[in-house]
């Protein structure tokens, strides 16, 4: 499945109302080390048809940032029944990225 681009229009669908959990990267084009962890959630969504993966540009979606608290990016966010079930900052290992979805 392809990484989906969340805005703040289409949030509550593509996140709060998925019926997989929903891992959202937060990222910004200018940030080092997003552009590191970027590649390694683009890999999880081709392998992964169980779970849904978007990405919030934060410069766009600044309102999705300080709803969900975002001071540092990357972030990472994963969503089940649309509650918060796990966060991760800064860049990490893909091992580290599947662990978050366990």
């Amino acid at each position: 499945m392809s990484v989906q681009t969340i805005t703040k229009e289409n949030f509550d669908q593509v996140v709060l109302q998925a019926d997989k959990p929903v891992l959202v990267d937060f990222w910004a084009p200018w940030c080092g080390p997003c552009r590191m962890v970027s590649p390694l959630v683009d890999q999880i969504a081709e392998e992964r048809d169980d779970i849904v993966v978007g990405k919030v540009n934060v410069d766009e979606q600044s309102e999705l940032a300080v709803r969900f608290g975002v001071m540092s990016i990357p972030t990472l966010l994963v969503f089940k029944g649309g509650e918060i079930a796990n966060k991760a900052v800064g860049a990490q290992p893909k091992a580290e990225l599947l662990k978050l979805l366990d």
